[in-house]
């Protein structure tokens, strides 16, 4: 392989935005010496072992591009604040009942050996010569699945969309048919900031800003280098939006910027942020104006309330079999799912498009054949059975659009509302950083008047 499996896992993990980088997760041994801790987080702790491996994942990924990168004790302290926010995101999806069983961490793991070309033993003896171990890898996984389903039931209850809201953001797109290659440099601010904070932080985004006009640096080595965001170790990469996946304060500036430019200091709620329009594409080209749309029931038994996962998947695959033993796939549904919604039609569910109810189930959904029924499938709503009576191809007309825009505000309201949770829970936190206390001044952009 050209490329160490860690580069690989982290591009493959990194489908949300938000989501933290692969790092190992180790277990730490009875007693560990106090020299092997970088940091504590409540009632957990960073190990060195954790933040020298996320560091090696790191240099990897920018192998012959390392100028790019700050100074070590920088980094390392960039690193290890990720860290901590996986280890508060883990224990706030652990304290909220959020479990990832040991079959979806191997389902997960014989995917990314899959995406690989590998089987699981050749992927163990990979992640062997690249000096980590398969322990330390599926603890990685559990980790960033338990954060995944964290996300999913943070968005199902703050995060709703409004047909006023879509007819305004479809009204908005008439004659604009543009997606935007978007990148930010974040300085942040606390939610109450001093007016001597705010000063401090506009000064260092003004240097910042001067950095960029002079030439001095590129965007994406300033945002390694300079921006509180989480995503700065991806030069600060926002990938393609929509207008109406732009906050509506910055819309107008986005759509006034040319490929390559950088606006000029912008105040948000986060903090001050710099925004470059990387480049800039026809949202529509190659798009087939077809859509295949599926119809299908589902059977549904929830976890939670009382109700362990494993009992769960028990009382599933007991549906699963009576049907299979030719019970009345409606009749069942009516009598045992736990789908309110769906329950009283026998599970039926209508025509839907693939990701209309997430990936997980659209994945299953299009495996199927006409007329075949699922065996269990774990999503974050429980354990479904699901039955396809039938596909086709539809035109992607005006209720598909809306469900397209729909899906795009919802993102950018998940965006926001997310950033705005993890800023809470690392206020909350107690938070003990032993190693480059001095290294924030190395992030310090020259002052305004520099």
């Amino acid at each position: 392989m050209k490329t160490s499996l860690a580069c690989v896992l982290a591009a493959t993990l990194m489908a949300s935005p938000v989501l933290a980088p692969f790092h190992a997760h180790a277990q730490a041994p009875a007693v560990q010496p106090i020299e092997g801790i970088v940091a504590v987080v409540d009632e957990d702790v960073v190990l060195r072992s954790e933040l020298d491996r996320a560091m090696a994942n790191i240099l990897s990924q920018y192998a012959g591009r390392e100028n790019q990168l700050p100074p070590r004790e920088v980094l390392e302290r960039q690193v290890i604040e990720r860290l901590v926010l996986v280890k508060l995101q883990v224990a706030r999806a652990n304290a909220t009942g959020v479990r990832v069983s040991d079959q979806e961490v191997d389902q997960a793991v014989a995917g990314i050996a899959a995406q690989n070309g590998l089987s699981v033993e050749q992927l163990a003896q990979q992640l062997a010569r690249d000096g980590s171990t398969f322990a330390e890898f599926r603890s990685s996984i559990r980790d960033e699945l338990t954060i995944q389903r964290l996300r999913q039931r943070f968005a199902q209850s703050r995060v709703s969309v409004s047909e006023a809201e879509i007819d305004a953001a479809m009204e908005a797109q008439q004659g604009t048919g543009q997606q935007y290659r978007l990148a930010h440099i974040l300085v942040g601010v606390p939610e109450a900031a001093t007016p001597e904070q705010l000063q401090t932080a506009q000064e260092k985004i003004e240097g910042v800003k001067r950095l960029l006009d002079r030439g001095e640096m590129d965007f994406a080595a300033a945002a390694v280098r300079y921006s509180d965001s989480p995503n700065a170790l991806e030069g600060g990469d926002l990938g393609w939006r929509s207008l109406d996946e732009i906050p509506a304060a910055f819309a107008q500036l986005v759509r006034g910027l040319q490929p390559g430019q950088v606006s000029a200091p912008l105040r948000g709620p986060s903090g001050f942020q710099l925004l470059q329009v990387v480049e800039v594409r026809d949202a529509n080209q190659g798009e087939p104006s077809m859509v295949t749309q599926y119809r299908a029931s589902h059977i549904l038994v929830r976890v939670g309330n009382g109700v362990e996962d494993a009992e769960a998947r028990a009382a599933a695959e007991t549906l699963r079999a009576r049907i299979a033993g030719g019970a009345d796939f409606a009749e069942v549904a009516r009598e045992s799912s736990q789908d309110t919604s769906s329950q009283a039609r026998g599970g039926e569910l209508g025509w839907f498009t693939r990701d209309q109810f997430g990936p997980e189930f659209g994945n299953a959904v299009a495996a199927l054949a006409d007329g075949e029924v699922s065996q269990p499938l774990r999503t974050e709503a429980g354990w479904h059975i699901i039955q396809r009576q039938e596909s086709r191809q539809a035109d992607a007309g005006d209720s598909n659009r809306r469900a397209q825009v729909s899906e795009t505000i919802g993102r950018r309201k998940l965006e926001d509302e997310w950033n705005r949770f993890l800023r809470e829970i690392r206020g909350e936190a107690f938070v003990d950083v032993r190693v480059g206390q001095a290294a924030a001044e190395e992030t310090q952009a020259p002052a305004a008047g520099g």
